[in-house]
């Protein structure tokens, strides 16, 4: 009787080849996953300024650099500016696709209301803005 000694030449070749595809497809989804999640963690750096921002303002202060409300300048996703109503993270250590982007809390002086902008509107870039801030 004679004994199976392993796998062929052939099927091996097979089991390289279906790795090799599945890879082609997964490595720019997760490329993709990366960015996205990139400028997410960049726009909750920045939100939890706005508290303090608020806080300031209604006391009578003003905000002249990210330490004022409590944030860093440069973090692992982001370096961190403010003006007298905006807080902008500009994307750092992030895949091609939005490294260097740009995510903005602008509050509004009469209303007090904030809106989040991003220059990521371009067609090719709006799908790695969060939902909540496209642009």
């Amino acid at each position: 009787m004679k004994r199976n000694q392993g796998f062929t030449l052939i099927e091996l070749m097979i089991v390289v080849a279906i790795i090799g595809i599945l890879a082609a497809v997964a490595l720019p989804a997760y490329s993709s996953y990366q960015a996205s999640s990139k400028v997410t963690a960049g726009l909750s750096e920045i939100s939890a300024g706005k508290t303090a921002f608020e806080t300031l303002l209604n006391s009578g202060g003003n905000v002249t650099g990210p330490t004022d409300i409590g944030l860093q300048v440069t973090t692992g996703n982001c370096t961190i500016g403010t003006t007298a109503s905006t807080i902008t993270c500009t994307i750092l250590n992030a895949p091609t696709q939005v490294d260097g982007n740009i995510i903005t809390w602008a509050r509004d002086a009469t209303t007090g209301v904030w809106a989040c902008s991003t220059d990521l509107a371009a067609a090719d870039k709006v799908k790695y803005a969060p939902k909540t801030c496209q642009g």
